[in-house]
């Protein structure tokens, strides 16, 4: 694969002024991609014969444009993968780390481990067409404790620039970047930790982005909006007028997405049963219920008019889980159920990331090395995935799952079909 490693980091040449510069590029993606079994800087220079200082250099101090290589990266994605059916997907991964030096590093949830421990938490954005998936972009989350020592920041080489921003917004900086940079997203989907934020879907809408997100159970919204009166109303005509427009008097109050079960529309709508797809323990069936739902917008009034999915584990039934989707009307169900378990992508993307090529081994100290360590990461990634989808082209098509619904279904691997008896 020489040539095509070569070929390959040269869409990356005009990010270095320097020969020398550019030639730590091969050595460090090498490295991610070799069988060492530990991939931070230390095994990666002494395995290449380069001095370990050298490379710490390379990531924290050498001058070269980091931010060209993580566009380049997205302008290589977006010729070579573009196309229908394209799903963003918007994550978080937390990485634990000892002592409090690395950038953004403190006691925090790390849902990696299902509990808090002293760790970095980065969100990046995944791209995922048909068989193809790879990591676009990744931010370090800083924590409020961190935004509010300036000193600390400095020392660690975070500029003043980069202050606290909830993640979700971080998310959309993802999002906002790679459209600049010409990519395109069907959908977006999200976990309930983004869902649960109405100013992330209504800034998605605002940007005309499509998109299937999973809420938490106290997701608030109308099945029947009430109704909004734009008339204004002194009580007894005295004091002062109520402000306009608002809803009108005995209006029902939203309801949790738990609770509108059992409003007869759903309760007595049967559950619809889709085999998602084959997992390694076996099919994965979930039954569905569906439903349009009118949120609030940033006034309290009624809002959007969102698709509501219920989704329950058939071998659980026990567990529950609710989407919301901005997409068209007469988008199928198949399509939205689709989107929302597309969530797999990104979290083998980490996966493959970490025990493949060491995205969670950085040991640096200094925020300029852990950026650029997240972009060659990416870089290093997408040559894999690159590698992969070309040899699976030459094997044969036996071991894929069909495409059950021609064009409306995205891709191999993909295909969601109704699950047919009760077996």
């Amino acid at each position: 694969m020489e040539a095509e490693f070569t070929a390959f980091l040269d869409h990356f040449f005009d990010c270095f002024s320097r020969k020398d510069t550019r030639a730590h590029l091969g050595v460090y993606v090498r490295g991610q991609l070799s069988d060492l079994p530990e991939k931070s800087v230390e095994p990666i220079a002494l395995e290449a014969g380069v001095a370990p200082r050298t490379l710490q250099e390379f990531l924290s101090q050498l001058k070269w444009d980091e931010d060209r290589m993580r566009d380049r990266l997205q302008h290589v994605v977006a010729a070579e993968h573009a196309g229908p059916h394209t799903i963003g997907i918007i994550d978080e991964t937390s990485d634990v780390k000892k002592g409090d030096k690395t950038p953004g590093v403190q006691k925090q949830w790390s849902g990696r481990l299902g509990k808090t421990e002293n760790c970095i938490v980065t969100v990046h954005l995944c791209f995922a067409r048909g068989d193809f998936h790879c990591l676009l972009d990744g931010e370090l989350y800083l924590p409020e404790s961190w935004d509010t020592d300036r000193d600390r920041c400095r020392e660690a080489g975070i500029p003043d620039s980069l202050v606290y921003r909830p993640k979700w917004q971080i998310g959309l900086e993802l999002h906002q970047r790679a459209v600049d940079n010409g990519l395109f997203f069907e959908w977006i989907t999200f976990d309930e930790g983004y869902g649960s934020k109405p100013e992330f879907m209504r800034e998605l809408s605002s940007r005309k982005q499509n998109y299937v997100g999973e809420v938490p159970r106290s997701f608030a919204a109308w099945l029947d909006p009430p109704r909004v009166v734009n008339r204004r109303y002194r009580r007894n005509g005295k004091g002062r007028s109520r402000k306009v427009p608002r809803l009108a008097c005995g209006s029902p109050p939203t309801r949790r997405v738990d609770e509108l079960l059992d409003d007869e529309r759903l309760s007595e709508q049967p559950w619809k049963r889709f085999h998602v797809k084959d997992g390694e323990k076996g099919p994965m069936v979930w039954e569905c219920k569906h439903t349009m739902i009118t949120i609030k917008d940033a006034q309290g009034l009624p809002g959007q008019r969102l698709h509501l999915v219920v989704a329950r584990n058939v071998l659980e039934p026990d567990e529950l889980k609710f989407f919301v989707s901005n997409g068209p009307m007469e988008t199928r169900l198949e399509t939205l159920l689709l989107v929302a378990f597309s969530r797999w992508r990104v979290e083998r993307c980490f996966e493959d990331d970490k025990s493949e090529i060491g995205l969670d081994q950085y040991e640096g100290r200094r925020y300029l090395g852990l950026k650029r360590h997240l972009i060659i990461s990416a870089v290093s990634y997408l040559f894999l995935a690159r590698v992969r989808q070309h040899w699976a082209k030459k094997k044969s098509g036996a071991h894929r799952l069909p495409i059950a619904y021609g064009d409306d279904c995205l891709g191999p691997l993909m295909g969601i079909v109704v699950a047919g008896g009760a077996g």
